[in-house]
């Protein structure tokens, strides 16, 4: 078995463990986790809209000159599952919220299968570029565990739901991305990865900025927009070492 693919399995299964010790934390530390749900919404925000605006949009626009298609495709991906959900799934007004974790379960589920896919595609260029990308992308998988878990808590799922459901959307979609997709990078064109990272930042746009921010102005809290700077400038820093 080749040594990219081992060390690439290892550092999606990391991303994986890391954000399964987010849930658990969540869960472990509940009454702290729900008093702070608001610090956590922000920051996460500030962290996913950002890394898509200077990382994954850019460096898709490299990729492929058809990006911004796929990028509002994303967008608009998400808000039609959203009003969808909303109308034919929640059939009565007390689950109505279920949209509000559903719809962004399933843009954390899409990114981190695509981190998945970035794992495969750095590791097969070689060793290095993949833990250089591991050392910033795993930064961000703490709190996406979390935000995912309390998101389909509030949306009415029951803990054990929430959190079985949390691993699956954010954890384990990660290594499933890996190794699914490792035996066919090769085959991948350049154009078509970019067109999946167009389509993954225009789904973590909505999930910031039309989920996560909202909730988060309706529920001010002193110090939130601290939080959400922490999120940007953790996301800046992401990038910045990515680029050195």
């Amino acid at each position: 078995m080749s040594p990219h693919f081992l060390t690439a399995l290892s550092a999606s299964m990391l991303a994986a463990l890391v954000t399964t010790l987010g849930i658990f934390a969540i869960r472990r530390f509940e009454n702290w986790g729900r008093k702070n749900t608001t610090y956590f919404a922000c920051f996460a925000a500030g962290v996913l809209v950002s890394v898509s605006f200077l990382h994954l949009i850019p460096k898709s626009l490299s990729m492929t000159e058809n990006a911004p298609f796929f990028l509002l495709g994303g967008y608009l991906f998400m808000h039609i599952s959203n009003r969808f959900i909303t109308a034919y799934v929640c059939d009565s007004p007390s689950r109505a919220d279920y949209a509000l974790g559903l719809v962004p379960m399933l843009g954390i589920g899409l990114h981190s299968l695509l981190d998945g896919v970035i794992y495969s595609v750095t590791f097969t260029v070689s060793i290095f570029t993949g833990v250089v990308a591991v050392t910033g992308m795993v930064l961000h998988e703490f709190p996406e565990g979390i935000v995912t878990y309390i998101l389909l808590v509030r949306s009415g799922f029951s803990e054990k739901k929430a959190a079985t459901w949390a691993f699956v959307a954010a954890a384990l979609t990660t290594p499933v991305g890996m190794a699914a997709s490792y035996p066919l990078i090769s085959r991948i064109d350049e154009t078509t990865l970019g067109a999946a990272l167009s389509l993954s930042a225009g789904a973590l746009v909505y999930v910031g900025a039309t989920h996560l921010l909202p909730q988060a102005e309706r529920e001010a809290r002193r110090y939130s927009l601290v939080a959400l700077g922490a999120g940007i400038l953790v996301a800046a820093g992401i990038v910045i070492s990515q680029n050195v």
